[in-house]
């Protein structure tokens, strides 16, 4: 239980899209946060859906661009990216957790191995 797997990463020109997938064993249960972090720059939050509930939360230099959402059928949580700009490009971690302050590493006790995302200009 609390497994999760990314896939969807790549690379893409400026302006283009992409969409990453959490696969999470064990159902997901779980409030689910995407952070990412760029070589030299701390890990940082970009988005999380609540359980239970269709609540979201997005970090500001993604919100109208990115997309998360729930699929508790398949137990995947995605990740939607348009209009992707060079500052995007960060290896993305899927996780799961139930603590408080959703935005905070510290609230996710589940993390995935990552997956590189490259956004070319």
């Amino acid at each position: 239980q609390g497994q999760l797997v990314e896939s969807g990463g790549g690379l893409v020109q400026a302006g283009g899209s992409l969409r990453l997938s959490c696969a999470a064993s064990g159902g997901i249960y779980y409030n689910m946060g995407w952070f990412r972090q760029s070589p030299g720059k701390e890990r940082e939050f970009v988005a999380a859906a609540i359980r239970w509930s269709t609540d979201t939360y997005y970090a500001d230099s993604v919100k109208g661009r990115f997309t998360i959402s729930r699929d508790n059928t398949k137990n995947t949580v995605n990740l939607q990216m348009n209009s992707l700009q060079p500052e995007d490009t960060a290896v993305y971690y899927c996780a799961a957790g139930n603590e408080a302050n959703i935005t905070t590493i510290r609230a996710y006790r589940y993390w995935g191995q990552g997956t590189q995302d490259t956004v070319s200009s």
